[in-house]
């Protein structure tokens, strides 16, 4: 089961793993039982079968939301009183989740969006990191792509996801609203705009003249980050990337 396990990880797949880790008394399975539960509801390898590996199934899919291991146990004996079997005895199951690396989209590999991908790899991410001026990107460390050209183009390749995170510490208003609509059109989790109040303000007054929705306009953090007074560039990646985490982690 490891090597499916291992497959599946290496594949980009979210899958939890389900483990029988203690019983007692009759039990379809012993510890070490193990079963996979991929996001879509497909199931590998089987903890017992019936009414207890449904609930399992279904904990499962739970996990894959948030993220989050669980200990679950269940009793085998009276389903009349909502057991999960008749078996007689009582098991307990380990769900561990699988998720992902998640993407971080940084847009402007300027000295904060060098020091936002640097810092953010090291955190876990991978980050994936376009600019619009090639020669900027020579030589940028802590990068896993490097995209440049159309916008569309990048996304076209390396598609956005609801688990990835998108930081925008671009140079200017005008780039802004060339390329914020093509963001607003992914299901981006997160989308942060670098930049003064005052300048958000005149992105988001470009950008509802040119028909993005309000309810669109309202998905970007700006100003991006967390306020810790920061001044310098590996400062302010640290402001941004602590909202990035925050978010990814609920409130």
């Amino acid at each position: 089961m490891i090597p499916e396990l291992a497959a599946a990880i290496a594949r980009g797949e979210t899958v939890a793993l389900a483990t029988v880790v203690r019983t007692r008394d009759s039990v379809p399975r012993r510890p070490g039982s193990k079963m996979l539960v991929f996001a879509d509801g497909r199931t590998l390898g089987t903890i017992g079968g019936g009414e207890m590996e449904h609930r399992v199934t279904v904990e499962a899919a739970a996990a894959l939301v948030d993220g989050r291991p669980r200990l679950i146990t269940y009793n085998l004996i009276d389903p009349a009183d909502g057991d999960a079997g008749v078996c007689g005895g009582e098991a307990e199951i380990y769900l561990e989740p699988y998720m992902p690396t998640p993407n971080l989209f940084v847009i402007g590999a300027g000295h904060v969006g060098r020091a936002v991908s640097d810092l953010a790899q090291w955190i876990g991410f991978r980050t994936i990191v376009w600019d619009d001026r090639a020669d900027v990107l020579d030589g940028a460390d802590h990068v896993d792509v490097a995209l440049t050209g159309p916008i569309a183009d990048a996304l076209a390749t390396h598609p956005v996801t609801a688990d990835d995170a998108i930081v925008m510490v671009t140079r200017n208003v005008k780039l802004d609203l060339e390329i914020l609509p093509a963001l607003l059109a992914t299901p981006a989790g997160y989308i942060g705009l670098m930049g003064s109040r005052r300048r958000w303000d005149t992105t988001r007054a470009g950008l509802s003249d040119r028909g993005i929705a309000d309810s669109d306009l309202g998905r970007v953090h700006a100003p991006i980050g967390i306020e810790i007074n920061a001044e310098t560039p590996e400062e302010i990646a640290l402001s941004i990337l602590a909202e990035v985490i925050g978010h990814r982690r609920g409130p």
